[in-house]
């Protein structure tokens, strides 16, 4: 292997690597404001065949536009066929940061 390909293939797997752990975050959680101010961060996928959500602000609600699945803003399934709550993640802001982690 010459010493181009070695460093094609590093700086690409860096590049991948990256992108991998910018946007694997934004697919899998949903960061919400809620009406005083709070935050709050749920899993991005629905509990029932694992779609992705989305919040709907006219309605202050997280849908599910799949099968029609409805969560409130603390996560839990209020219409629709999902079995159950959206999980849910601690928010805290430090500085400008706002770092979401498992509860």
């Amino acid at each position: 292997m010459q010493r181009r390909n070695f460093i094609d293939i590093l700086l690409g797997s860096g590049i991948l690597a990256t992108t991998a752990s910018i946007v694997y975050p934004i697919l899998r959680g949903l960061i919400v404001r809620t009406a005083d101010g709070e935050l709050r961060a749920f899993s991005a996928r629905c509990t029932h065949l694992n779609c992705t959500v989305q919040y709907d602000s006219d309605e202050r609600q997280i849908v599910c536009a799949c099968h029609g699945g409805v969560f409130d803003l603390n996560g839990k399934n209020i219409a629709g066929p999902p079995p159950k709550p959206l999980l849910t993640y601690s928010v805290n802001v430090r500085d400008d940061e706002i770092v979401v982690s498992r509860v």
